[in-house]
């Protein structure tokens, strides 16, 4: 009676990443009505500088009140039909914050913005716009637990791995990106594009002008697309700085091809940089004309709302408040990261080296009782249902190697990360005690037996 869409369960809800959400909404903790509950640590949401925009909205009443700089109330005027190419004056305050958060480097023209209800829909809409149902896209892992429902889910597109090792920090190499495009071929998938997170979703890293540069060639000789995501662009808290895509298109040896730039497209949203993701506010970027029309037409089915448009606008034109808070905001993520690494190396777990972002990627390899993805899904279990923690399993980025998790740190305050790094503390220390026991355990039964041996290889020594 439904449709092959509504039945199937290809949406990727059933992830772990998504059932560890599910298991701590029914035991949230709070600090004093339930301090023995689960701690979200698998929700990657800024909440370290809420106090700064919530100053600025206090300091800037007509706005919220929907007035303008006259006072005179715009309430009409928002309620009313609101065309989807949006509010020009929101979309010229945007593009400078783009180009201010990467140096202003690159200037971003409002004509090749399209407004969309967040990244999910801005991702999803540009690959409606750049391939077919059957086609496939090639993409990096460890890569977000959503992308199988924002890529694939409605699109019918596929996505194909680029397999990357933690033997080289999880880079993306010039052989796994062949190796994944001549897998592809194999399956009879026509590529039409490349899909990265810069910085990355779930390493926390930025890629490199050589990296970024070797990824443009890559899709002029594969005559593909390469669309990068840089939702964390203004997370980079430390060296090396930010580089936009757009950045490292523009050396002069890539702009001999003339239509280089109308390959390359940009995701970006507000959600992580501003800590507003209920704000619903994503865009597309794209020089390809033909893209930027289509996906324009598409925005109709996700719009982003006047009153948010308006409000963001005014927020956006203040520079000194947007100055300040990226200051602030990135010092803030730095001090916590930090936190969180020097917990856990307390507790004898390492992170690798990350310089963005609102999470860190946790090597526990060595807490696994074997080298499965098996064990990893025991050990997740056991640290959501045992120890109170929803940190993410490897396995639900698509990591090839078991034991890497994704844990988030910007979403809580201080004092409940403190409360988290004992809990984790607690858990090593008894597991290691447990495993101790174990192998004395077990070192006295073989010893044992041992004996027994001997003694049996004597008694019939003296019987002989």
């Amino acid at each position: 009676m439904l449709s092959s869409k509504a039945s199937s369960n290809c949406h990727g809800q059933d992830s772990l990443y998504f059932l560890g959400w599910q298991v701590y909404e029914k035991n949230p903790f709070h600090e004093v009505e339930n301090p023995t509950g689960i701690i979200q640590m698998g929700l990657a949401e800024n909440q370290l500088s809420f106090d700064l925009v919530e100053s600025w909205l206090r300091k800037n009443p007509d706005v919220m009140g929907l007035k303008n700089k006259d006072g005179e109330s715009v309430f009409r005027d928002l309620a009313l039909f609101q065309d989807y190419h949006g509010m020009p004056a929101f979309k010229n305050e945007l593009v400078e914050y783009m180009a201010k958060i990467g140096g202003n480097k690159v200037k971003f023209d409002p004509n090749n913005l399209v407004l969309a209800a967040g990244a999910t829909s801005a991702n999803e809409t540009l690959i409606f716009c750049l391939a077919d149902p059957g086609d496939a896209i090639l993409l990096p892992t460890p890569s977000y637990a959503g992308f199988d429902r924002d890529l694939k889910w409605r699109t019918g597109v596929e996505i194909v791995p680029i397999h990357c090792s933690s033997s080289n920090g999880f880079r993306i190499s010039m052989f796994a990106l062949e190796e994944a495009y001549e897998r592809a071929q194999k399956l009879d998938f026509k590529v039409k594009g490349v899909l990265i997170t810069n910085p990355s979703n779930p390493l926390g890293t930025t890629m490199t002008t050589d990296e970024l540069q070797s990824l443009i060639t890559f899709a002029i000789d594969k005559d593909i697309h390469l669309i990068s995501d840089e939702v964390f662009s203004g997370t980079v808290f430390d060296s090396p700085s930010f580089i936009s895509i757009m950045e490292a298109a523009m050396d002069s040896n890539l702009k001999r091809n003339t239509d280089v730039l109308s390959r390359i497209h940009i995701v970006y949203s507000l959600s992580k940089d501003l800590g507003l993701p209920g704000f619903r506010v994503g865009m597309i970027y794209s020089n390809n004309q033909t893209v930027v029309s289509a996906a324009t037409k598409m925005s109709s089915f996700g719009l982003v709302s006047s009153q948010t448009q308006y409000l963001l606008s005014y927020m956006l034109a203040n520079k000194k408040f947007t100055s300040n808070y990226m200051k602030r905001n990135q010092k803030r993520l730095k001090k916590r990261k930090e936190m969180l690494v020097s917990g856990l190396k307390k507790s004898g777990i390492n992170c690798l080296k990350s310089n963005a972002g609102l999470f860190c990627w946790v090597d526990m390899r060595h807490l696994l009782c074997s080298n499965t993805f098996e064990a990893e899904t025991d050990l997740w279990k056991k640290i959501l249902c045992e120890v109170g923690l929803n940190i993410s399993p490897g396995s639900s980025f698509h990591c090839s190697q078991p034991g890497w998790f994704r844990v988030c740190f910007a979403n809580m305050n201080q004092s409940t990360l403190q409360v988290a790094l004992r809990r984790i503390k607690d858990f090593v220390e008894r597991s290691s005690f447990n495993y101790q026991q174990i192998m004395a355990s077990l070192s006295r039964k073989l010893i044992s037996n041992w004996v027994r041996k001997l003694s049996s290889a004597d008694r019939e020594e003296q019987e002989r």
